[in-house]
This record gives structure tokens, sequence and C-alpha cells, in this order.
């Protein structure tokens, strides 16, 4: 008799994991919806400092411009004079803002032909990247 109580007893003090993993699935699916993402353009690019520089959470569309010369848009390498028709689709005729990440060793006619570019398909909303930096 005495035996079978502690297999009794045994068996009713297992702990039952299910619930406490169903709630740790439920709360990494509540982060995982509810986390912001940061924004890349796709490639590495050693953007300017700048002691004045701002903070934009209200970009919709990232132009990057490479040491090579390279121009990307949302992550896909653009022809330079395609870029602003490119930027215009990406807007989806939405009011939004364009931010452009120049890298340090990349040519400033490069930029600013493609700031006219992206400016001439419409898009007024038109910012420059930089590093905050102490200068």
């Amino acid at each position: 008799m005495r035996r079978r109580r502690t297999r009794m007893e045994e068996d009713t003090t297992a702990i039952d994991l299910t619930p406490m993993l169903d709630v740790v699935f439920i709360m990494l699916i509540f982060f995982i919806v509810t986390t912001s993402f940061v924004r890349e353009s796709g490639v590495d690019i050693d953007r300017p400092e700048s002691s004045e520089a701002t903070q934009r959470n209200d970009t919709q569309v990232l132009v990057a411009i490479t040491s090579e010369g390279a121009v990307w848009v949302d992550g896909q390498a653009v022809d330079s004079n395609a870029v602003g028709d490119r930027v215009r689709e990406a807007l989806s005729g939405s009011d939004g803002n364009v931010v452009i990440q120049a890298d340090r060793a990349s040519q400033t006619g490069l930029l600013i032909q493609t700031m006219d570019r992206i400016r001439q398909a419409g898009v007024e909303n038109v910012a420059v990247a930089a590093s905050r930096g102490e200068n």
C-alpha cells in the first residue's frame, strides 16, 4: 500500500509545462509584431559627420550612393539616370520623405545630380544623412 501511494504522489506532483510554453510563444509573437525595424539602404555607407545632425523617423525611401558611384534605392541597384522614376514608384503617389545616404568618399556631383533627379520626379522632401559627431 505504501508503494502505491508514492507512485500516485509522483504522478500528481509532475509539473505541466504546456501553459508556460504557450505564454512564452505568445509573448514572443507580441514582441516580434510590435518591434520597430531599422530600415537599411542595402549597402555599407560611411556617412560624413555633422554636429547638427538630427534623427528622422518618417523616412519612406532610402537612397544610397556608394564610394564607387553606384546608386541604390531601397536595397536595389538603380541607374543614376532612372533614380527619380524609381523613387516616385516607391512612394506610390504619397507625399513621402526621401533620405540620401552618400558615402564620405562619393563624388559631390553625383549627390547633387541624384537630388536633382529626385526633385524633378516631384519629390520635395529630400534630406542627406549624416552621422552625429562632435565638431
